[in-house]
């Protein structure tokens, strides 16, 4: 078996900004060829579909690839659908991302390196598929350090399926697997945990590419016109502090929905409407709850719960848990020990009300 380069490894260790105590303790007990992570269905009443597209800024280089040149920005967007007859389910993962993310899980989270198809799971959104008529709440989805937007499908697909349009923005160059337009699937650069210079311009990236997002809706292959004065925004973990910052710089955001990002790097102005969503077993609470202190918002702490219950992990790792491919330590160091599914579903609740109250209904 061939040892993992140390860029590898430093690289997966910055993918999962994980503790040592995500760390199996022992071997799974037994393994299952091929099992296929299912991701919950959306509870609202229209179908969902989906498009892909991408954005390129001439105005910036990329800050991780210089030689690469402009910056480019890889996005799929979620809606609420007239009708999906005809239209294919979409996989969550393309296979050549599904490569690169069955490469690094285990050496990131202590996902088996084994018996799971990645490239199997399908969303609940179609391709293409017409969209329902009239103008609709925009809501912007920016992920957590080294994750790529595609673990963010869950909480998107429920949103559109109430009436709200979601766009869910990659960041190349730091996500951990983007396939681009041509086929090629780019992987994230950065060696290591982010000293202080490194997760400033993780973030200040992230800030740049959703303004770019937002100067660019009348790009998207969506069809009726989006609205960017009833825009928000929610994020997980660094993207949490970057919805946080774009709302701060850009007055297009009404609304942000923070889950579990710091919000200690400029003071929070206090003038959008802020929901804070944290769970009880992340190991960077005590520097959460200092640097939420004093704030204006709408406040949740999910109990028996760990960083990653606020992302599509709700649902794959439990699943995984169950049939031996992970570690009780594994699953308690992404989602915790409690009722996953139940989590979940109050984050996807949480994320609706707030939306619909600061922006309106779909």
């Amino acid at each position: 078996m061939s040892t993992p380069s140390r860029r590898t490894l430093a690289k997966a260790a910055l993918l999962g900004l994980a503790s040592a105590s995500l760390a199996a303790t022992g071997s799974p007990a037994r393994a299952a060829a091929g099992l296929v992570p299912v991701l919950p269905a959306p509870t609202g009443p229209y179908p969902v579909g989906t498009v892909r597209h991408a954005f390129t800024d001439p105005s910036r280089t990329d800050p991780w690839e210089p030689a690469l040149g402009h910056r480019r920005v890889v996005v799929s967007v979620a809606y609420p659908a007239r009708t999906v007859d005809g239209f294919p389910r979409v996989p969550q993962l393309t296979r050549g991302e599904a490569g690169v993310f069955g490469a690094l899980a285990p050496l990131v989270r202590g996902l088996p390196a084994a018996g799971v198809d990645w490239a199997g799971t399908l969303t609940h959104a179609h391709a293409g598929a017409p969209p329902l008529p009239g103008r609709r709440p925009l809501v912007l989805y920016t992920p957590g350090g080294g994750d790529a937007r595609t673990l963010g499908t869950g909480l998107a697909e429920d949103l559109a399926s109430h009436g709200t349009v979601v766009v869910l923005v990659d960041h190349p160059g730091e996500a951990s697997q983007v396939e681009l337009p041509d086929g090629t699937v780019r992987e994230s650069v950065l060696h290591g945990p982010p000293d202080p210079a490194t997760f400033r311009t993780m973030v200040d990236t992230r800030v740049a590419d959703l303004r770019l997002v937002l100067d660019r809706l009348d790009e998207l292959p969506y069809g009726p016109p989006l609205d960017p004065r009833r825009a928000g925004i929610h994020g997980h973990s660094a993207g949490g502090t970057a919805a946080a910052l774009l709302a701060a710089r850009d007055p297009r955001i009404r609304a942000v929905a923070n889950l579990e990002g710091y919000l200690d790097l400029e003071p929070w102005p206090g003038r959008r409407p802020l929901l804070l969503l944290r769970t009880d077993g992340f190991e960077g609470a005590e520097r959460i709850e200092r640097s939420w202190a004093g704030l204006r918002a709408r406040r949740r702490t999910l109990r028996a719960a760990n960083h990653w219950v606020l992302t599509d992990h709700a649902a794959v790792v439990p699943r995984l848990h169950a049939t031996g491919l992970v570690t009780d330590a594994v699953r308690d160091g992404l989602v915790g020990p409690g009722d996953a599914a139940a989590s979940f579903a109050a984050v996807r609740r949480e994320l609706r009300g707030f939306f619909a109250r600061e922006l309106g209904r779909g």
